[in-house]
């Protein structure tokens, strides 16, 4: 038996295309979605008409990532032309009532089982917050893999593909299928296989896509002009994976203290994203 497992699509429905296709051709018919369906990319309609088409077809299991609890929380600072709040204006006012309900009826975990096989605990951050972020040799990790009830656990979040074994107990982060870190410009999830029926193992991957198709999107689609930085760094991952959104975003954010005395986001000025990027990236 296997299983693909993905997460953070961030709304790249070319990756997701093809790293269904991919599983497909396998022979592999059920998938696990572990959260962010949308963000960052252009075209989020079509990601989610995918994943409908999907869950049509095929046995899906969704839970929700952090993402999917800003659209339900629409945030009235998020304003257009911003490279803070761009992307996530774009996208909130790209989706429909359906996807609200589909979102609304996320859970923030889930127990996975069938058959006779183990139990896994599905998460997006962690199986306490959706949005902690669970990482290698870092000890709040180990005492979340202690406390869990299960001995498996399913997570996203970091956008970093990884296995992580503690006290016989195993973790495993599929990456992320639309805006991995380290990705190197490739997709990124992970399929989930029994061969015994009595415990799970994982194959990691990490696959070729048209990266170019997403990003003349994002310039297509006008997004890159409704969030300038942002989409250069989300141009940068989607070729590299080597520097986060995040990351930039601190450095924007100091910069703002030093010339202002105080930054609260999201009231980040241009200028500071700007400097951040030249500084990081020498763009």
């Amino acid at each position: 038996m296997e299983i693909a497992v993905l997460s953070d699509i961030h709304g790249n429905y070319v990756a997701l295309e093809t790293c269904v296709n991919y599983a497909l051709e396998r022979g592999i018919d059920k998938f696990i979605f572990l959260g962010d369906y949308l963000g960052e990319l252009a075209y989020p309609q079509k990601t989610m008409k995918y994943l409908y088409s999907l869950k049509e077809k095929y046995r899906c299991w969704f839970i929700k990532g952090n993402k999917e609890n800003y659209w339900l929380k629409y945030n009235n600072a998020w304003k257009e032309n911003d490279s803070t709040t761009g992307a996530l204006y774009y996208t909130y006012h790209n989706l429909t009532q359906e996807d609200m309900e589909f979102f609304r009826q996320l859970t923030d975990k889930a127990d996975f089982s069938l058959d006779t096989l183990p139990t896994i605990t599905l998460c997006h951050g962690s199986p306490n917050k959706v949005n902690e972020k669970l990482k290698p040799d870092d000890e709040n990790t180990f005492l979340i893999m202690d406390n869990n009830p299960a001995d498996y656990i399913l997570c996203g979040h970091t956008h970093i593909q990884c296995e992580i074994r503690h006290s016989e107990k195993i973790l495993w982060n599929p990456g992320s299928v639309g805006m991995p870190l380290g990705g190197n410009g490739k997709a990124q999830f992970l399929i989930l296989r029994s061969t015994t029926g009595l415990a799970w193992e994982s194959e990691l991957l990490s696959i070729d896509y048209d990266v170019d198709k997403v990003i003349d999107d994002l310039h297509i689609s006008g997004l890159f002009d409704k969030a300038p930085s942002w989409s250069i760094v989300s141009e940068d991952i989607l070729r590299t994976g080597k520097i986060s959104h995040g990351f930039v975003l601190d450095r924007a954010m100091s910069i703002c203290r030093e010339k202002t005395g105080q930054c609260h986001w999201p009231d980040i000025p241009e200028e500071c994203w700007q400097l951040a990027v030249k500084e990081i990236m020498g763009k």
